[in-house]
């Protein structure tokens, strides 16, 4: 997929100050390829043709999040740890980002988002999650007590440490610790995972994304806590959570000759010391 630009002035913004050196490396990459100009991302995404985000998945996060709605796809570069949602390790990069970048050699996945509305919540939150919103307890002793209403009837209500509710992407994050299904992500659909659940026979849920999801919480001291993506916000017991597909989505670059398959096969290390045909 060609840039919006002319390929004499492709602009291409990094993010990935908590791994400087990588940067420096994928700028020394980059400063070789006579059409390509890099900003800080950090600093403004305007006219932008491409994101690269340098480091883990919570790198990628953040890059979703400064990209927001402005429809930037964006490449992962792995220099951090387990990297999901990268599509190159680090030291892939010197051989492999030039030829993409020079004769676009590459496809633009779109990721769905959640959107969370609290209604009448005074303070600040993040409104969108590329990976999963989380319910958890704030009382280290105690439970919470979420019930969930799909279109308004309702589902369940969970007694447990907490409720992921997660998109595809999210599907190999914190839902999976938890025991959630691995989600291909172009489903259409969403999960709701509970989080070490009171009873044995609440277990995960698969749903299409085309509903909203409406949380009421319930715990011992009138408090719990909403992870957006990891982002934490502390609320009480008064507010309800409304949640439903974006409205945008987030665009992933992806290289031709690699697939989610690919992906779980290498980061879950299906396979290793088994037999193979």
């Amino acid at each position: 997929m060609p840039p919006t630009n002319s390929l004499s002035d492709m602009k291409i913004a990094l993010f990935g100050t908590s791994k400087p050196e990588a940067c420096r490396q994928i700028q020394s990459i980059l400063a070789s390829l006579p059409h390509v100009k890099c900003v800080d991302g950090t600093q403004s995404i305007e006219g932008v043709d491409m994101a690269l985000s340098i480091g883990g998945d919570g790198t990628f996060l953040r890059t979703a999040a400064c990209v927001g709605e402005a429809g930037v796809p964006i490449l992962g570069i792995n220099a951090g740890r387990l990297g999901f949602l990268t599509d190159m390790q680090l030291e892939e990069a010197a051989s492999v980002l030039p030829q993409m970048l020079t004769d676009h050699l590459y496809s633009v996945e779109d990721r769905a988002l959640l959107r969370l509305s609290i209604p009448e919540c005074k303070q600040q939150y993040p409104q969108f999650a590329l990976n999963e919103v989380a319910v958890l307890k704030r009382d280290v002793s105690a439970m919470v007590s979420a019930s969930v209403y799909i279109d308004g009837a309702l589902l369940n209500t969970y007694d447990a440490d907490g409720l992921a509710i997660a998109t595809p992407t999210g599907s190999t994050a914190y839902a999976m610790s938890a025991g959630g299904p691995i989600l291909e992500p172009g489903s259409h659909c969403f999960e709701i995972v509970p989080i070490a659940p009171h009873s044995l026979t609440t277990r995960p849920l698969v749903i299409k994304d085309g509903v909203t999801i409406d949380v009421k919480v319930k715990s011992r001291n009138n408090l719990y806590l909403v992870a957006v993506d990891g982002l934490p916000v502390h609320l009480t017991t008064e507010y309800t959570l409304h949640l439903c597909r974006a409205a945008h989505n987030i665009r992933v670059v992806r290289r031709p000759d690699h697939t989610f398959f690919d992906t779980l096969r290498q980061k879950l290390m299906w396979g290793a010391g088994g037999i193979n045909n």
